[in-house]
């Protein structure tokens, strides 16, 4: 007798909760969003995301350290495209964000709004939300050495800044304004800072 493949369920639960906890928190901001909302958005029951989260605080964590991959999914296409050209790789990434930001549906970064939504320093969410912009930080300064900056944490300060600055700015225009200008921008101050 053979055995039969197991007939696909469709998504896990976990994936459902993850895709519905996604979209509300970009959507509407993490403390708006109840587990009572996510688990109705999901299908699924509340005791399936603690049971697989334990907690808000670690479905939320999970979310970041997936949010964050959309960063760095963007770096690495900017990586792609200009192999072994430091300079082209990050103004590619801010010329992408100039397209991104004024988009009706952006609202900036997931990582930042988080860092926003829970000012304690010491909470869990805050924690791993400053670690992760620590990890950019530390890609900027690698890349403002790469292209020879002459202060290299400064660069990357000032690049930070108009990424950072883009994200919170984005919620403020509909279309344009200073948000669709950051590609410019990084532009000069890599220019400003690279003899």
């Amino acid at each position: 007798m053979a055995l039969k493949a197991p007939v696909s369920q469709g998504p896990r639960a976990k994936d459902k909760i993850l895709g519905a906890a996604q979209n509300l928190f970009y959507e509407q901001g993490i403390r708006a969003v109840g587990v009572d909302e996510i688990v109705r958005t999901a299908g699924v029951t509340k005791p399936s995301l603690y049971r697989l989260f334990e907690s808000k605080d670690g479905l939320i964590i999970r979310y970041l350290a997936d949010y964050q991959k959309i960063f760095w999914n963007w770096i690495e296409r900017a990586e792609i495209l200009y192999p072994q050209d430091d300079k082209a790789q990050l103004i590619a990434y801010f010329d992408g964000l100039a397209e991104r930001a004024p988009r009706p549906d952006y609202r900036g970064c997931g990582v930042t709004n988080a860092v926003v939504e829970f000012p304690d320093p010491r909470h869990p969410v805050r924690e791993v939300a400053s670690s992760l912009k620590k990890e950019v930080e530390t890609w900027l300064t690698a890349k403002a050495a790469a292209i020879g900056a002459t202060d290299p944490s400064l660069l990357a300060a000032g690049l930070m800044l108009l990424m950072e600055g883009t994200y919170t700015t984005s919620q403020l225009y509909e279309t344009g304004g200073p948000p669709a200008r950051v590609g410019e921008l990084a532009r000069q101050l890599i220019a400003l800072n690279c003899p």
